[in-house]
């Protein structure tokens, strides 16, 4: 039988070549892959790809094992000695799938070349020493921060047990987040909204608070059909009283099931009460005084703010509840995008790093 034409790729000379081409890989898993992280893996033998794959789900083959049945149905003749790039240090140990470590020595890879290092300290650094104990050659630390970006979640979810927190809000220009009775409920464009659905599309858990859900009845779906594969988050309700409208959307549409009520909690609780359940992101999306406690708490790792052309006055919900923070929040990393006549921007508070450890 003949074999598939080669792929036209281009043809990258480097280890950072090959391994951002892994990072393209890995992100096709964003979002789809908890608890587990997102990982990709391309193979090579003398300058020519001749295999790729991505962990796409939870229990099924990682990004490693893809990446050798793709090389292995394609050009089995070229597998053995060829180079695996893999953005994360590969598992050496036994869970709901077999340690990737075995597979890379069957397969015959004479080297491999990974990212970021198991942010798992139980696993941390085992691979290398089973793999060069088989004789294969290691190279780890390649494009190590984009790599690392990848993970993020799921490294601070393994090491604290506390969920990735992004908090999103849509404001005015004078900092309101509803807009004056009469005028409709919506403040930000509608591709504003369609890009907080793709924010969605990346977490597992969706939390409000009950005030949210009274006046606003959401669904906090994703609404589209362009996330194939991605099941619809947890749509976490935090209540004090547990007085919720029984005839919410959230209790009542085809995903009632994924809707989750946690009573009488602290934020900062309910993210340890999720973080146990296997909650590895979190999406809060209001309302103020969640926001707030969020921030007051030094709770949330990833800002995704939309600012909307509007002066809403009194008439709007301040987007923190009319409560001041008792200090001012720094951002770094901060990226501005213009939707439609919206402005977005995503940043990382100072405190980014895990700060909590698990109780």
């Amino acid at each position: 039988m003949k074999k598939p034409e080669m792929q036209a790729d281009p043809i990258p000379s480097t280890d950072a070549d090959w391994m951002s081409q892994a990072v393209e890989q890995a992100r096709l898993g964003i979002g789809l892959t908890s608890p587990n992280p997102a990982v990709g893996a391309v193979i090579v033998r003398d300058g020519r790809l001749i295999g790729r794959g991505w962990h796409r789900k939870a229990g099924g083959p990682h990004a490693e094992v893809e990446a050798i049945r793709d090389a292995w149905q394609q050009h089995p003749d070229l597998l053995a000695g060829a180079t695996l790039y893999v953005t994360l240090e590969p598992c050496s140990t036994h869970g709901r799938t077999g340690p990737c470590t075995e597979a890379v020595r069957e397969a015959g890879i004479g080297r491999v070349v990974w990212g970021a290092r198991d942010p798992n300290p139980g696993h941390r650094g085992r691979a290398r020493e089973v793999l060069e104990a088989a004789g294969i050659q290691v190279l780890s630390g390649v494009l190590e921060s984009e790599c690392r970006e990848l993970i993020r979640p799921f490294a601070k979810w393994i090491t604290t047990g506390m969920p990735y927190v992004i908090a999103k809000a849509g404001q005015s220009l004078d900092g309101r987040i509803t807009r004056p009775a009469g005028e409709g409920q919506w403040l930000t464009s509608a591709e504003a909204r369609a890009h907080g659905r793709r924010l969605r599309a990346r977490v597992d858990a969706i939390l409000v608070g009950a005030g949210t859900v009274r006046a606003d009845n959401p669904q906090l779906t994703l609404r589209e059909a362009a996330f194939p594969g991605k099941e619809q988050p947890w749509r976490v309700v935090l209540t004090r009283s547990g007085d919720l409208p029984a005839s919410a959307l959230l209790f009542k549409d085809e995903f009632k099931a994924r809707t989750l009520v946690l009573r009488g909690l602290e934020l900062e609780e309910a993210l340890r009460e999720l973080g146990r359940r296997g909650v590895v992101s979190v999406l809060i999306e209001g309302g103020a005084d969640i926001l707030r406690q969020a921030f007051a708490r030094r709770l949330v790792d990833e800002v995704a703010w939309y600012v909307a052309p509007l002066l809403c006055g009194a008439g709007g919900l301040p987007v923190l509840g009319g409560h001041e923070l008792s200090a001012s929040v720094a951002l770094k990393e901060v990226r501005m995008e213009t939707l439609g006549d919206n402005l977005c921007i995503t940043a990382r508070p100072e405190w980014s790093e895990p700060a909590a450890s698990p109780s």
